[in-house]
């Protein structure tokens, strides 16, 4: 946490020089999830009993995305098996694998009517496949019943192990995501159990698969 307390404490000893750092801006402020389409999101999610990533990891544009229906789904449970720095997903023993929940997941596409779907998960380091085959499932259930949708999986790095890749090309997604998070100096802080190599090659390995690739990195947790 080195990294990180020295900007801590950067903030402080400006705050102690009373520095002024004005109004918050209004983009930064978050309206108070309401409206119909939210609640129908919400009621949604509890009747599947399915999880998003909006809720578990408190994401502060969780209500103008419920009220446009369009939440990213988190499946394999709502514990996690990694401690990532920067996440506000619970962490520790995950429950048994539902083995139903693809199903769920493509009826609550169908009933969103979603044109677009992102689906995520926890890490789950104690199953053999990392929980590729639930991923697999899940687009070959939404293609099934929604053939014009397209797909977007968002997925862990599975340890690396290809047999898990190859289970993922036996339905393959539309898009396939894995954020590379932060640069290789802070992952000890921000991705201690990840490794950033082992993520590139993930991507290198479906890149020449043929399949659409994409990653995501956040900036200003002590990148130079």
């Amino acid at each position: 946490m080195e990294v990180l307390n020295k900007y801590q404490r950067t903030y402080k000893e400006e705050k102690e020089k009373n520095l002024e750092l004005g109004k918050r801006p209004s983009w930064l402020k978050v309206k108070l999830p309401t409206g119909d389409n939210y609640t129908d999101v919400r009621n949604l999610m509890r009747s599947q009993n399915l999880h998003t990533v909006c809720e578990e990891a408190k994401c502060p544009n969780m209500a103008e995305c419920w009220n446009s229906r369009s939440a990213t789904f988190m499946i394999l449970g709502d514990t996690c098996t990694r401690s990532c720095g920067f996440c506000n997903i619970k962490v520790g023993i995950p429950n048994e694998l539902d083995i139903n929940e693809p199903k769920r997941v493509a009826d609550s596409v169908k009933e969103l009517n979603l044109r677009h779907v992102v689906i995520t998960s926890v890490n789950r380091d104690e199953l053999k496949d990392g929980g590729a085959f639930i991923f697999s499932e899940c687009v070959r259930l939404i293609n099934e019943e929604m053939y014009d949708t397209t797909v977007e999986i968002l997925i862990p790095d599975f340890r690396g192990e290809e047999k898990a890749f190859e289970i993922i090309m036996q339905h393959p997604p539309d898009i396939l995501n894995h954020n590379l998070e932060t640069v290789p100096r802070l992952y000890s802080v921000v991705r201690p159990q990840a490794k950033y190599q082992r993520s590139l090659s993930l991507i290198k390995w479906f890149k020449e698969k043929g399949l659409k690739t994409k990653s995501g990195i956040m900036v200003g947790i002590g990148e130079e």
